[in-house]
């Protein structure tokens, strides 16, 4: 008895009749799923981000609430080797941001004249009030310190989001 298959059919058969094929219907159905549990999966992980309580950092003291006059900034590092910077507005409010520029991490420097923070390596500017971008090319703001005062003191304790 002679099998006039070629030889590769012989040592690996594949019976085609026992073949189920998807239909279009099962394709759609499972394309569906697919996109609706990726989009379950996102919404979720995207609800936990914002009902998420903003993380504590450490404490760490900056200045003494009378050491610095309205328009004076100190600078200093939070959290670990991060520079910052404690600004007094013009209004007397306390102010602390992270001192990397949102467009290219280069440092922004108070401006006290202008009333803003400046990076240098692109003209970008910065509300001091606010930490919104006001000239140049970065579109978010700056990074907000949390700060407390106990006893005269003002300490950084957290980064907002």
């Amino acid at each position: 008895m002679s099998d006039d298959r070629p030889k590769w059919q012989l040592e690996f058969p594949y019976r085609w009749d026992q073949d189920d094929a998807v239909t279009r219907r099962q394709l759609l159905r499972f394309t569906v799923y697919t996109s609706g549990a990726l989009f379950a999966g996102t919404s979720v992980i995207a609800a936990l981000s914002y009902l998420r309580a903003p993380a504590m950092g450490p404490r760490v003291a900056i200045a003494r609430e009378d050491e610095l006059r309205d328009g004076e900034a100190r600078y200093f590092t939070y959290p670990e080797g991060e520079q910052a910077v404690l600004v007094r507005t013009r209004s007397g409010e306390l102010v602390a941001y992270s001192q990397q520029c949102t467009h290219l991490s280069c440092a922004v420097v108070y401006q006290g004249e202008a009333n803003r923070f400046f990076c240098p390596c692109h003209d970008g500017a910065f509300d001091v009030a606010s930490g919104v971008p006001i000239a140049g090319p970065p579109r978010r703001p700056l990074p907000r310190i949390r700060l407390e005062r106990a006893g005269g003191v003002v300490y950084a304790v957290g980064m907002e989001s």
